[in-house]
């Protein structure tokens, strides 16, 4: 029976497809690096085997970069340490638009309009609080700031195909769009209003202490542009902290993959995988940045949130009404602040590569009581109970790093940078690209113990439901049960020691 060629090309356009799509996703050996230099990297960020005193350099746990600042509520807000001094005021400026306040457009201010018209910050330091984390209400009654809530519809089968593919992220709510947005310029109403009601979950621990979990239930009152969709997917997100996120972008991408294991073939239970997502050329790269890893550099996620969590254009996204839909035709129809004579952009190309620049090289603080033989004795509980597993302690950066301070540094982030199932508790049920709706990008610790030094009000995890960090341990499910089960079933003097460890990063 003769087939013609022609009828096989799908076919052997999807494999050739897929073919290049695995190549571009497979490991590959350091290529910045010397064969002494290689074995240099490989002695040095080998897990330690001795809790009697604190490794070589793990003071500094952002090499070079580390800030060696007073700690205080600005102890996130430092540059890198080693940054050059014309690069210092670089930061500066960026800093001060991080900071800046935007108005509604037209403006006399000129330079600073273009907010929303849908937004949920008037600036980037209302959501990043004093450049760390955001928090969840308290209460049902209490404003989401800082807190985001996604959006999204069950695919289509050709819309299936298309997050497979790359091409597609998620499906919009049809009028509300990827995000709901909880504030409006004026003479437009807000999208709704993000209620959280709390169940409480208690835990009793292996010494017969209970912790009271509080279990959030999400909800949106007052949808301003009529019903959601009767199938719209939630999934409430607290801004995470901002230290440290140019060593994450510098780390080698085949460090990373290396520990990829999405089949378990080691049979320990853990099974990362990486998030893959495409750019406007249609060339995959590794997500390494948000809760699902959902941006690949700090410059894709600035843009992003320039444009999701205020409303203002950019090169990367310049679409001036940020994330009003065309079903928002009102929203559409109000006036930008783009200015030809001051850029193409709300945000136009100088003033956004100054906030990138800022985001790169927020300087991770210095750690504290590294010799203390409690915070030895948690560092050994945390490496013995296979928190390592994921939370990976160190990496080398790449030696040609785009930002010179940053590059060829040891660091010390706790992250294997993959997704991971943590289990029901902490499933949103709600699909982004190759992650599912019980994965998330396992996220940094360094800095993590001065998180309520520098917010009183942060909370952890993605929703902010944890209010302590033994609560976040007790919310760990799926592939870290096994971890979580160690620290339930310890004595108290060994949890004592376990969060004397983690609140020393």
């Amino acid at each position: 029976m003769h087939f013609p060629v022609r009828s096989f090309l799908p076919l052997i356009a999807a494999f050739l497809t897929a073919l290049i799509a695995v190549e571009a996703r497979a490991p590959a050996p350091r290529d910045d690096l010397s064969e002494k230099d290689r074995a240099r990297v490989e002695k040095v960020t080998r897990p330690t085997t001795d809790f009697t005193a604190a490794e070589r350099f793990e003071r500094r746990q952002a090499g070079a970069a580390t800030s060696t600042k007073r700690v205080n509520a600005d102890a996130y807000s430092h540059p890198s340490a080693n940054l050059k001094f014309e690069d210092e005021q670089r930061f500066l400026l960026g800093n001060g638009l991080f900071r800046k306040e935007w108005v509604s457009a037209p403006s006399s201010t000129q330079a600073s309009d273009g907010l929303g018209p849908l937004f949920n910050a008037r600036a980037c330091q209302s959501c990043h609080i004093k450049d760390g984390r955001g928090h969840a209400p308290a209460s049902r009654e209490d404003a989401a700031v800082s807190l985001l809530v996604r959006l999204s519809v069950p695919p289509t089968e050709k819309q299936e195909e298309a997050i497979r593919d790359g091409r597609l992220s998620a499906v919009p709510e049809p009028v509300y769009g990827g995000q709901l947005q909880d504030f409006a310029v004026a003479g437009l109403p807000a999208e709704g209003r993000v209620r959280i009601d709390y169940a409480e979950v208690p835990v009793r621990l292996g010494d017969g202490e209970i912790v009271r979990l509080r279990k959030p239930k999400l909800s949106i009152d007052n949808p301003g542009f009529g019903p959601l969709h009767p199938d719209v997917m939630l999934s409430a997100r607290v801004a995470p902290p901002m230290i440290g996120l140019g060593l994450l972008e510098a780390i080698d991408r085949g460090d990373i993959l290396a520990r990829e294991d999405p089949q378990d073939a080691d049979g320990d239970g853990i099974s990362g995988r990486a998030r893959w997502v495409r750019d406007k050329a249609g060339e995959w790269h590794l997500g390494r940045f948000g809760w699902k890893g959902n941006a690949m550099s700090v410059e894709q996620q600035t843009a992003d949130a320039f444009s999701g969590d205020m409303g203002l254009s950019t090169p990367l996204v310049p679409d001036h009404w940020g994330e009003c839909t065309k079903a928002e035709t009102a929203c559409r129809e109000l006036p930008h602040g783009a200015q030809p004579h001051l850029g193409a952009e709300e945000v136009p190309a100088d003033l956004f590569d100054l906030v990138v620049f800022y985001s790169q090289n927020l300087a991770v603080p210095t750690r504290r009581e590294v010799n203390d033989p409690n915070v030895l004795a948690g560092k050994q509980i945390f490496y013995e109970a296979g928190c390592t597993n994921c939370h990976r302690p160190k990496f080398v950066t790449r030696r040609d790093a785009a930002v010179p301070a940053l590059a060829f540094q040891l660091i010390w982030p706790y992250t294997d940078l993959l997704l991971h199932d943590m289990g029901e508790g902490l499933a949103d049920h709600r699909p982004e690209g190759t992650a599912t709706g019980y994965e998330w990008r396992t996220p940094p610790l360094w800095g993590i113990g001065l998180a309520k030094t520098v917010h009183g009000e942060a909370t952890f995890l993605h929703d902010g439901r944890a209010r302590t960090l033994l609560e976040a341990i007790l919310w760990h499910g799926g592939e870290a049960k096994a971890a979580r089960d160690k620290v339930v079933e310890m004595d108290k003097a060994d949890r004592d020691n376990l969060i004397r460890f983690l609140e020393s990063l």
